[in-house]
C-alpha cells in the first residue's frame, strides 16, 4: 500500500479478501431461490428463448403478464452468456475426449461472479475516496470496510445477489463520474445510472443521491472551480435522463399490467400533490408485486403500524451494518411480525435514526461549506488551490454524503413508500453500505487523527482492527452456511427460530434425503408457527402420506385445500401422493364436496379430473402437465 491506489492496485488485495470471506464450497448446490433464477429460468437455460430476449423477460425469465416486478435484464445477459460459454467449452472438450456427457449448470461459477464484482466495487470506492481525500489510509479503509461488510454476505454468496452487486456497481461508477470535466460528467452519470437501473430497479436511489454527492463533494473533485450548484444540476440532468430512458424502454420492451390500486379513481377532492403522485406512479408502474402475509406481515397492518414495523426493521438492519452478531437468509412470519405498539423501543430508535441521519448530514455539509469558505479566504493571497485542498474538511463531506446515502438508498426497501414481497432481507443493504462505508472510513480516519496524542492513535487502530476482524469473522461464518441447501436452512432456522418458512424448508431438505422423521418434526413446527399457511399444511400432509399414514395426512390436506383452492402446485402435490397411496377414492366424497364449494378453482378442476381420468394419464394420477417440478429440476418442456 505504499503507492497511490489505482483500480488494479486496489482490486488484487480486495479480491483476495473477498474470496477469503465469501467463497462457497465448490460442490455447493442450489440454495433458496437459485433454482428459480438459474435452473428453472427459461431465458438463462436457453432452451426456448434467444439471447436478446432478456429485454422482454423479468429476472426469473417470466413474461410481463406473469412477472412479480423484477425487471433486471443485465444480470440475465451475464448469466446467459456464462452458460453459453460453459456449454460451448463442454461440447468442445467432449468432441476432443469423445465424452458425450451434457453440460451441467452449477451455481458455484455464478456465485463467484458476485465475489469478483463485489471486489471491483470495493476497488472503485478506494479510487473514489483517494481522489477525494488524497489519503491512502482513508481510501483503503473505505474499500476494506465495504468488501468485508458481513451484512452483505447474502448478496455476495447468493447467486441472485448479482442484481444488487451490479446495481451497486452502477452507483459506484456514477460517483466516480463526478470527477470528470464539466462537459463529460453528466454523460458519465447518465451511463452509470442507466447501467445500475437495468441491473436492479433499486438504483433509482442514484437519481437524488448522485446530484447531492456532486453538490457536497464538488470542492474535493474540482477544488479550483467547484461550481457546486452547476455540477449538481448537471448530475441531476444525467441521472434523471437515465431514469426516464429506463422507464420508457422498460415500458416498451416489457409491458407490465397496471396494478389494481392504480386503476382505482382518486377520491373526490384529491389534492394537486396526490394527483401528481398518481400520475407519476401510473407512468412509472411496474408489474404488480405479490403480497403475501407470510413473507411480509406488514401487508395486513394499518399505515401507522406498517411504518412502525418498517422503522424497527430499519434499526435492526442498521445495527447489523456495524455489529452483525446474527445474520440470516430469511425473516419470514412470524419472525418479523407487525408491532403491537407504535412506540416499541426499536421502532422509536429506527425513526430517530431515519430522521436524525439526514439532519446530521445537512449540518455537516453546512459546517463543511463554512470551513471551506474560511480556508479560501485565508489562502486567497497565498499558495492557492494546492494549499486549499489540504485544508478542506474532506472527512466531514464524506460523512455527510454517507449518512444521507444510507437513509435514502434504504428507503425504497423500507415498506413505507410501497409494500414489498419481503419484510426484511440483508441484500437490501447493498446500496446503503456504500454510504456507510464512506462514513465509517472517514469517521475512523478522523478518530485516528484526533487520537494521535495518545500512544500514536493505538486505541483507534485497535478499535478498527476489532471491527474488521468481527466483520470478517461473521461474514466467513455466514458464508459457510452456503455449503449446501441443508446447511443453509439449518443455520437459518437457528438464526430465526420463529420463521415458519425456515423450518419448512429445512424439513424439505431432509425429506429429499429420505429422513421423513426429521421432516415430520420440522414440518409440524412450521404449522404451529403459521397455522393459516396452506403450504405448511399440505407439506405436513405430504410427509405423513409418504410415510404411508394417509388417514393422518388427510386433515392437513383438507385444511390446505380450504386455505388455497387456487394453488395448482400444492393441490397437485397432495392429490398425486394420495393417488400413489391408493387413497384418492377413499376421499371421493370430500373432494367432490370441496370442488362444489370452490367452483372454477384449481381444486375443483384437478380433483375432478384426477378422480375421473387419473387412470388414463401417463403416468397415472394427476395430469402430468400440472404436477409440480421436483427439487433441483429445470422447467418442464
Amino acid at each position: 500500500m505504499g503507492e497511490d491506489p489505482t483500480f488494479w492496485v486496489a482490486m488484487v488485495p480486495l479480491l483476495i479478501l473477498g474470496a477469503a470471506l465469501y467463497t462457497r464450497h465448490f460442490s455447493s448446490n442450489y440454495i433458496f431461490d437459485e433454482q428459480e433464477a438459474l435452473l428453472a429460468n427459461p431465458y438463462v437455460n436457453g432452451k426456448s428463448l434467444g439471447f436478446f430476449d432478456a429485454i422482454h423477460r423479468d429476472f426469473w425469465g417470466l413474461p410481463a403478464d406473469r412477472s412479480v416486478g423484477s425487471y433486471r435484464p443485465l444480470p440475465n445477459f451475464v448469466w446467459r452468456g456464462v452458460w453459453d460459454v460453459q456449454r460451448s467449452i463442454t461440447q468442445l472438450v467432449g468432441r476432443v475426449t469423445h465424452n458425450t456427457a451434457p453440460a451441467v449448470m452449477q451455481p458455484f461459477l455464478y456465485h463467484w461472479l458476485n465475489v469478483l464484482m463485489h471486489a471491483a466495487n470495493g476497488a472503485m470506492l478506494v479510487v473514489l475516496v483517494f481522489a477525494l481525500t488524497k489519503k491512502r489510509g482513508t481510501a483503503w479503509l473505505a474499500g476494506v470496510i465495504f468488501v468485508s461488510a458481513a451484512v452483505l454476505t447474502e448478496a455476495v454468496c447468493g447467486v441472485v445477489g448479482i442484481a444488487d452487486v451490479m446495481g451497486g456497481m452502477g452507483a459506484a461508477l456514477a460517483l466516480l463520474a463526478l470527477r470528470f470535466p464539466m462537459w463529460g460528467m453528466p454523460l458519465g452519470v447518465f451511463g452509470a445510472v442507466l447501467f445500475g437501473l437495468f441491473s436492479k430497479e433499486s438504483a433509482l436511489v442514484c437519481v437524488p443521491m448522485v446530484p447531492f454527492a456532486a453538490l457536497v463533494l464538488a470542492p474535493l473533485t474540482h477544488p479550483e472551480r467547484p461550481r457546486r450548484a452547476l455540477r449538481a444540476l448537471l448530475a441531476l440532468v444525467g441521472s434523471v435522463a437515465a431514469f426516464v430512458l429506463y422507464v420508457e424502454l422498460r415500458k416498451k420492451w416489457f409491458q407490465s399490467p397496471m396494478p389494481s390500486e392504480l386503476q382505482t379513481a382518486l377520491p373526490d377532492g384529491a389534492g394537486l400533490a396526490q394527483k401528481g403522485m398518481r400520475a407519476f406512479m401510473v407512468w412509472f408502474h411496474q408489474a404488480p408485486l405479490p403480497k403475501d402475509p407470510l413473507n411480509n406481515p406488514l401487508v395486513d397492518a394499518d399505515t401507522p403500524h406498517r411504518i412502525a414495523g418498517a422503522m424497527r426493521v430499519f434499526w435492526r438492519g442498521l445495527v447489523q451494518v456495524v455489529f452483525p452478531k446474527q445474520l440470516s437468509g430469511d425473516y419470514s412470519f412470524p419472525q418479523e411480525p407487525a408491532p403491537q405498539s407504535l412506540y416499541e423501543p426499536e421502532n422509536v430508535l429506527g425513526a430517530v435514526a431515519m430522521v436524525g441521519m439526514p439532519i446530521a448530514s445537512v449540518v455537516l455539509w453546512i459546517r463543511a461549506m463554512l470551513a471551506e469558505r474560511s480556508a479560501r479566504r485565508r489562502l486567497a493571497t497565498s499558495n492557492g488551490a494546492a494549499g486549499l485542498f489540504e485544508q478542506l474538511p474532506a472527512q466531514a463531506m464524506l460523512i455527510s454524503v454517507g449518512l444521507l446515502w444510507v437513509v435514502v438508498s434504504y428507503f425504497p426497501h423500507s415498506n413505507i413508500p410501497v409494500l414489498l414481497p419481503t419484510v426484511r432481507a440483508e441484500r437490501f443493504w447493498y446500496f446503503p453500505v456504500i454510504g456507510s462505508s464512506l462514513a465509517l472510513a472517514a469517521a475512523f480516519a478522523w478518530m485516528w487523527k484526533r487520537s494521535q496524542r495518545w500512544w500514536d492513535g493505538a486505541p483507534v487502530i485497535a478499535l478498527f482492527a476489532l471491527f474488521l476482524v468481527f466483520q470478517g469473522t461473521r461474514a466467513r461464518m455466514h458464508a459457510l452456511d452456503y455449503k449446501d441447501d441443508l446447511v443453509f436452512w439449518d443455520a437459518t432456522r437457528k438464526a430465526v427460530p420463529r420463521s415458519a418458512k425456515a423450518h419448512l424448508n429445512y424439513s424439505v431438505m431432509w425429506g429429499a434425503r429420505g429422513r421423513l422423521d426429521i421432516r415430520l418434526e420440522e414440518n409440524q413446527i412450521a404449522v404451529d408457527l403459521a397455522p393459516q399457511w396452506p403450504m405448511a399444511h399440505i407439506y405436513l400432509g405430504d410427509t405423513l402420506c409418504r410415510m404411508h399414514r394417509t388417514d393422518e395426512a388427510w386433515p392437513h390436506y383438507a385444511k390446505g385445500f380450504e386455505l388455497a383452492p387456487g394453488d395448482p402446485n400444492l393441490i397437485a402435490l397432495a392429490l398425486q401422493c394420495l393417488w400413489d397411496e391408493s387413497a384418492v377414492e377413499k376421499h371421493h366424497d370430500e373432494l367432490m364436496e370441496m370442488s362444489d364449494k370452490h367452483p372454477g378453482s384449481w381444486l375443483a378442476y384437478l380433483a375432478v379430473d384426477t378422480l375421473r381420468n387419473g387412470k388414463d394419464h401417463s403416468p397415472p394420477g394427476v395430469d402430468p402437465k400440472y404436477r409440480p417440478r421436483g427439487y433441483n429440476e429445470g422447467p418442464k418442456e
